[in-house]
């Protein structure tokens, strides 16, 4: 089964009734060395393809999905199209038109990095592995394609009809058809660490955060790293099927959850809308905020995330309500339990559940006037 990125449970709500049938269709029909992505922004023009499909062998193609109906399709040709899905005639541009800009989007930001292209022979300064571009009509049969003279408008190799995304479709089959749309002249294969580099062109956001600023992706000049460093696939992927509301990440050290921890401050910052509530990070680990703080600021997060040690962070909040600090020689269990008498107006304290400090709750009354 081929790996979806984000996991479809996690974009499912967002998905039209076709693009979910799209997807559980290649996980079930492509084997395990295929990588899928759904609806990631690319970089550098954050362009939106609706699938990318990665595959070592094979190349690298994007599919554009489109549920419309044959009776609402009043024009089809090379330029734009007329549909029509709710009565009302609309233009649109061709979809294989669509398909092929975002291709180019993606294959030029690829071309950026010396190491993806080809340096000499008869295909010098292509990629060194083949690329294409396909249009998915995911309630429109062969047979109504090819009655309705729609292969006038988009090569008809190009498409993937309902009819050959079916559930009882034979994997081979299913995969032919992906992979009849590539140029015949097109050959190459991607290594493990090539794979790595796309990844790390493509999407930013998993670059490990000490190569965050290595690289300004809206400069056309700037030399790209020789080594690179990126989320492992199963780090991206939870990062990116973590959704909305609590989660808890368990792992070793060394695991990736620092990582992950600042997909996720940079996730929440940009999708926020009101920028008069950032995001708050707190850490028991002070290195670890210090480092996280000048990962957000070479992002330009700064002023969105807020990364603090958390018992500067406490203190902070009794200096800002105008509350008693605790006695400098109190020991620090009689801090971490409270112990600096909230009776005398303090309204925020620590309790600690167990024998470290990574159980801890807020407890207290806030002062008269403060929610």
């Amino acid at each position: 089964m081929a790996a979806l990125i984000p996991a479809l449970s996690s974009c499912v709500a967002r998905m039209t009734s076709g693009e979910r049938r799209l997807a559980e269709r290649l996980q079930q029909k492509l084997d395990e060395d295929y990588l899928l992505w759904f609806d990631v922004p690319i970089r550098p023009k954050q362009c939106h393809p609706d699938f990318v499909v990665l595959h070592p062998r094979r190349g690298l193609l994007i599919l554009e999905t489109k549920d419309w109906r044959l009776e609402t399709i009043q024009k089809a040709s090379r330029g734009d199209w007329l549909n029509a899905p709710d009565g009302v005639p609309k233009s649109v541009p061709n979809p294989i038109e669509q398909a092929r800009h975002q291709s180019l989007q993606v294959v030029d930001a690829l071309k950026r990095d010396a190491q993806l292209i080809q340096h000499e022979g008869k295909w010098q300064g292509m990629l060194t592995f083949p690329w294409s571009y396909s249009v998915v009509f995911t309630r429109i049969t062969r047979k109504q394609f090819d009655a309705a003279g729609l292969g006038s408008a988009i090569e008809p190799n190009r498409v993937v009809c309902s009819d050959e995304m079916l559930e009882d479709a034979e994997p081979e089959a299913f995969q032919s058809r992906l992979w009849d749309m590539f140029p015949q002249l097109m050959r190459g294969a991607l290594s493990l660490p090539q794979i790595d580099r796309v990844r790390w062109n493509l999407f930013p956001e998993v670059r490990v955060p000490e190569q965050g600023a290595l690289f300004d992706d809206a400069d056309d000049k700037a030399t790209i790293p020789d080594f690179l460093r990126v989320m492992d696939l199963q780090q991206e992927q939870l990062a990116r099927s973590l959704g909305d509301g609590h989660r808890v990440i368990h792992g070793v050290a060394g695991s990736g959850k620092t990582t992950i921890l600042g997909y996720r401050a940079e996730y929440l910052a940009k999708a926020s809308t009101d920028l008069h509530k950032p995001v708050l990070v707190l850490c028991y680990n002070e290195p670890l905020a210090v480092e996280l703080h000048a990962t957000m600021q070479a992002k330009a997060l700064a002023d969105r995330v807020h990364v603090r040690h958390f018992h500067k962070w406490c203190r902070d909040q009794l200096v800002a309500f105008g509350q008693p600090l605790p006695p400098n020689g109190l020991a620090v269990g009689a801090k971490m339990d409270g112990g600096f008498h909230p009776s005398r107006g303090s309204f925020l304290g620590v309790r600690c559940t167990g024998n470290s400090n990574r159980e801890c709750g807020l407890f207290g009354a806030p002062p008269k006037g403060v929610k």
